[in-house]
């Protein structure tokens, strides 16, 4: 086994390899760059290495530099964890020559398997299905127009090189095709340094499937089983379980035996994953294989008990597998959210600044892998994943349960996060049921909600924990500006009922608390026609946190009060209640409306970013809905479209500008 190793990354994947090197014994060295000199993964690691600038470029992409500080720290391997150069080839090639051990498969097989058309050829000779289209890359514009025409539309482009989402794009029709061609290269040089786009037809809301697999370098290679990983957005994974609602044994073991045909036929050593796409008859088509551990793999230990990182380490070092196929058990049922730095109400655009609250839900068979603490700056360099909570389960409902608890008791605040969006799905009864696709966001959600009312239960309990907060924090300022009085011998109050109405965007509600008799955490309460017991154990809220007992069953809410109104988040539900005594509420319908339009003349950045590309010059006329702008954050690109018809007054930026959001792109004369 390693004496010392690198981890070539940083954030929550950094962090989860350090740790498993840790109970290993192994010492670490941590990478950074400049804008990460105080983030969790350097203070983690035994040691720790400037690269350079905050630019990827210089620093987490700059391969010399990563294997001159593993050389200069008499490290023996160098562990790439996920994205940047993890499935870079000549990375690899480059850290076996100068010595050290790539804790990853040969470069050889990251050069053909992460070329995605190689790997098709490849797969196609080890008897694997796949979906229709191109084997070769595109050469231009009109050989990707004769193609798509042939295929049929809608068809789906996609990098030769790199994984995690970036570069693809569907294409629904010939006028979509050029933009959506010059987007995907764009996207891909810079996540990847490689142009090269091929096409293939679009298969409509499938299920993505992925194999877990794991060889050594004695010709023994193993499955893990599949994850379900269909929740997506822009084809990037949000949550992923395993094992998957839609495979039984039998298709577990068909897949996995060609998972591993693959791996063998390639010469596949280390952690790997083979993804497919099912479509609703059961048919199964071979899609890529990432040559790499992947984002979701610990879905994949929870049920298996192993851990991932440990194989990968002991593999690499030469050892054999501990087991062979018959030895993989499976138990249980785990599903994970991926907690991004992202708006989905904004269409998922990134959202940056620092972490100014954080506190980790914790409990039994609750995993949540992190690079991040109260204090940690969000970027614009570097990905939107900002950590992976997990939770297991005896069953899928048990599992599900457990992790929604743990997102309703996640506290993060200082960015906006994709996490009430992710226990919005979780609640679905779509999602419920095992009916998942990948397009069940566009077919469930409109700007990061359920397109679906949420059930009038779940919106009494939202309104009994923002009263009861109202009620306390009233009652606390009434009785501290009380005169002390002396109390004894005076006859006892008769606690009464004190009456509210509270109103969302939507409803009205009629609620009335009694306090218990003997105790102030102990409340009768009444909510339009529904009556609860509830207990409020600990009545804490600085910690923005509430814990309630409702007819017996615990339930956790986050609140803020903003401005005079009091928003709760619960279980994917996000409301504003404004709460009012009967005498006010009597007199609110006579205070005026005031609504507030946002000015169409001015075309403001949406997100934090850097200026890639301007499309128009001032005086250019323009359309509403024309892309003007091109931004960059978190390594996707984002086209900024004009508000109006007009014509281009001032252009406020420039390429290369950094900009937040907010911030005056371009004014128009309209």
């Amino acid at each position: 086994m390693f004496e010392k190793v690198l981890i070539a990354n940083r954030g929550e994947i950094a962090v989860r390899v350090i740790r498993t090197c840790k109970r290993l014994g192994i010492r670490t060295v941590a990478v950074f760059s400049e804008i990460d000199s105080r983030s969790l993964h350097v203070r983690e690691a035994d040691e720790a290495v400037f690269l350079g600038d905050s630019r990827s470029e210089e620093s987490y992409l700059n391969k010399q530099k990563i294997i001159d500080a593993a050389l200069s720290h008499q490290c023996e391997g160098i562990h790439p964890g996920y994205g940047f150069l993890s499935e870079n080839s000549e990375f690899a090639e480059m850290v076996s020559r100068s010595g050290l051990i790539f804790i990853g498969p040969p470069a050889t097989v990251i050069a053909t398997l992460g070329d995605k058309i190689a790997a098709k050829n490849l797969a196609e000779k080890a008897g694997l299905p796949f979906v229709p289209g191109h084997a070769r890359p595109l050469t231009d514009l009109d050989e990707a127009m004769v193609i798509a025409e042939d295929l049929g539309y809608p068809v789906l482009l996609k990098p030769a090189a790199g994984g995690g989402g970036k570069g693809m794009r569907t294409v629904f029709s010939r006028d979509e095709l050029a933009p959506a061609l010059k987007a995907s290269q764009e996207e891909t040089r810079k996540a990847f340094g490689d142009d090269k786009i091929f096409i293939e037809r679009f298969m409509t809301n499938p299920r993505h499937i992925e194999i877990q697999i794991m060889a050594d370098q004695f010709g023994n290679v193993i499955h893990l089983g599949e994850r379900e990983c269909s929740i997506q957005r822009r084809y990037q994974k949000i949550i992923e379980e395993s094992p998957s609602p839609a495979v039984d044994d039998t298709l577990r073991g068909e897949m996995g035996d060609l998972a591993c045909a693959l791996s063998r036929e390639a010469g596949y050593t280390n952690a790997g994953t083979v993804e497919f796409i099912l479509d609703h008859e059961g048919n199964f088509y071979f899609l890529e294989m990432n040559t790499r551990l992947q984002v979701e793999h610990p879905v994949t230990e929870m049920v298996t008990s192993l851990d991932l990182v440990e194989l990968q380490l002991s593999v690499a070092a030469g050892e054999r597998l501990p087991f062979d196929q018959d030895g993989v058990r499976f138990k249980g049922w785990a599903l994970e959210a991926r907690i991004c730095a992202e708006d989905p109400a904004l269409g998922f655009m990134p959202s940056t600044g620092m972490i100014t609250r954080y506190a980790a839900p914790k409990g039994r068979h609750i995993r949540l892998d992190s690079g991040i603490e109260a204090g940690s700056l969000v970027s614009v360099y570097y990905d939107s994943m900002l950590a992976k909570m997990v939770a297991w389960g005896e069953t899928r409902e048990e599992a599900r349960n457990s992790l929604i608890h743990a997102l309703n008791r996640y506290h993060l605040e200082g960015v906006i996060s994709n996490t009430n969006l992710a226990n919005a799905i979780l609640n679905h009864p779509a999602f419920i049921k095992g009916e998942m696709s990948t397009g069940f966001i566009e077919e469930y959600f409109d700007g990061g909600k359920m397109k679906a009312a949420p059930s009038l239960e779940s919106l009494y309990f939202m309104v009994m924990a923002a009263t009861l907060v109202y009620h306390n924090r009233k009652n606390l300022v009434r009785d501290s500006l009380q005169p002390m009085v002396a109390r004894v011998g005076q006859a006892h109050e008769q606690k009464a009922w004190h009456h509210y109405m509270v109103k969302d965007e939507d409803n009205t509600f009629n609620i009335q608390l009694l306090e218990g008799p003997s105790s102030k955490n102990s409340w009768t309460i009444r909510v339009n026609d529904g009556q609860y017991e509830v207990i409020t154990p600990d009545f804490e809220f600085y910690r923005r946190r509430l814990k309630l007992m409702i007819n017996g069953e615990r339930h956790y809410f986050y609140l803020q009060y903003r401005e005079n109104f009091i928003w709760v988040a619960f279980c994917g539900i996000t409301r504003t209640f404004e709460i009012y005594s009967p005498r006010e509420w009597e007199l609110a319908k006579y205070m005026p409306k005031v609504k507030r339009e946002a000015p169409e003349d001015v075309l403001f950045s949406p997100m934090p970013g850097l200026v890639v590309e301007i499309e128009v010059e001032e005086g250019e006329r323009v359309y509403r809905g024309q892309d003007l702008v091109i931004i960059e954050s978190m390594k996707m690109e984002s086209g900024v479209s004009s508000p109006c018809d007009g014509e281009v007054e001032e252009i406020r930026v420039q390429s290369g500008q950094a900009v937040e959001t907010g911030d005056v792109l371009i004014t128009f004369n309209i």
